[in-house]
């Protein structure tokens, strides 16, 4: 009897070491995937400034005909890729907990699509991030481990899902806690006891691998904190109503063709998705051009010259940088508004920052960068920790979490949760009619 209470024991042992063993490969490997997403996007939107500063008008060529070829790519061999992918892996995490097949909108495949075509996009330089591809490029990859397990009821496969994707953002922001955090507020609302010390192991395996191969570095570095007392207050609470109006109305406005279908615009995007991407294309090149090439590719660059003080940001970098991501997203290109809206928050705070007598602070630039980031996706804790991870900020916590509640709490009265509405065109009839019962 003792001897089989052994063979049992040891079974179960080399069942949860398997189990272990397979998550902690595909985080490694998804981690990997993202590295490299970030340093082909990167590659790619360097050699877009580098053509469109030695010849100015390139992008109005480029643009155009590099969106109509990301869509024609993505409607024909990667349907399911198009737009920030966060809103796929919210669906896909709710049909698999219903035992449904996830394959439109999580595989391998579409993996591919999203590194290579978001790339693409890139090198036309729309106004996209590559964070929220990167959550369902892991959440793909995770998906995909689910079939290794030792024993697929070992772990559900939606709770892989939710894994992989704050594992993406743990991975693409160099920021293990925000992934952690995101998995809870965003994809899950919740973790339970049972799995999630599993779980946040494989999100942390996944984030320690873009730090091992980029460095433990601050996307905007290490910034001069406001103090912690009263003359915080300020820059909180006009960051907190001018971001939750603007980002409130900028999820208003991305919900657009999913609110008012029949509208003509609209109507035509369905009909010719892919002249629609090249008259995108064109807009966001003369933006760009209106510009002074502020409004180009994800702003990561230009945020981090004025939070560190070596550019002074225009009044009209925020509203060109604004109109660019919302017309990149129209266009239908694989892309995420994560960096964009970061970057929309740092130009907001740079030129407002005048107007409260701080200019060039690069501390009210962060937050106004929350805000505006809390604002656009209503999580609010996640804005403010990632905000706070990648400037190493966290003596400003306090500062940055207020905002974004505050934040969150003006643009609720202007727009539902975007990523949750978005992600109802990825379920079934059935259930949009279960997730939105009359």
């Amino acid at each position: 009897m003792n001897r089989n209470l052994l063979k049992l024991h040891t079974l179960l042992n080399s069942f949860r070491w398997r189990t272990r063993l397979t998550l902690w490969l595909a985080a490694l490997f998804a981690g990997l995937v993202v590295v490299g997403f970030a340093k082909l996007a990167e590659t790619a939107l360097g050699l877009f400034f580098m053509l469109s500063n030695e010849h100015p008008w390139l992008p109005f060529i480029l643009a155009p005909l590099v969106g109509m070829l990301a869509v024609w790519l993505t409607q024909t061999y990667f349907p399911g890729a198009q737009g920030s992918g966060i809103p796929q892996v919210i669906a896909a995490r709710r049909l698999a907990a219903a035992g449904h097949d996830v394959k439109g909108l999580l595989s391998l495949r579409l993996a591919c699509g999203k590194v290579f075509v978001g790339s693409l996009a890139l090198l036309g330089g729309f106004s996209s991030g590559r964070e929220g591809p990167s959550v369902q490029i892991a959440a793909s990859i995770l998906h995909a481990a689910h079939r290794w397990l030792p024993h697929t009821r070992a772990l559900r496969s939606s709770d892989l899902i939710l894994a992989g994707g704050a594992a993406g953002i743990a991975a693409a922001f160099n920021t293990p806690l925000a992934g952690i955090v995101f998995a809870i507020e965003e994809l899950g609302k919740r973790l339970e006891t049972r799995t999630s010390g599993v779980l946040i192991s494989t999100i942390i395996l996944s984030g320690m691998v873009a730090i091992a191969l980029l460095g433990n570095y601050n996307y905007f570095g290490n910034l001069k904190v406001l103090p912690q007392d009263g003359s915080a207050v300020i820059p909180v609470l006009v960051s907190g109503v001018v971001c939750g109006l603007l980002g409130g109305l900028f999820s208003y406005l991305m919900l657009l063709p999913q609110n008012q279908p029949d509208f003509a615009l609209w109507a035509w995007r369905r009909r010719r998705p892919v002249l629609f991407a090249g008259a995108c294309g064109l807009l966001v090149a003369a933006i760009g051009w209106l510009s002074g090439g502020l409004s180009f590719g994800s702003g990561y660059v230009v945020t981090e010259q004025a939070v560190s003080g070596q550019i002074t940001l225009p009044w009209h970098a925020a509203l060109s940088r604004y109109l660019a991501t919302l017309i990149s997203y129209y266009s239908g290109i694989p892309g995420g508004i994560f960096a964009p809206s970061l970057a929309v928050g740092g130009a907001l705070g740079s030129s407002l920052g005048e107007l409260l007598g701080m200019a060039g602070n690069g501390a009210v630039m962060a937050i106004f960068m929350a805000g505006f980031l809390a604002a656009v996706t209503q999580s609010p804790i996640t804005a403010a920790i990632i905000v706070m991870e990648m400037i190493d900020g966290h003596e400003m916590v306090i500062s940055l979490i207020a905002v974004s509640f505050l934040a969150r709490l003006v643009s609720a009265r202007i727009s539902p949760e975007l990523y949750q509405t978005l992600a109802m065109n990825w379920l079934p009839q059935a259930e949009k009619r279960s997730a939105n019962p009359p």
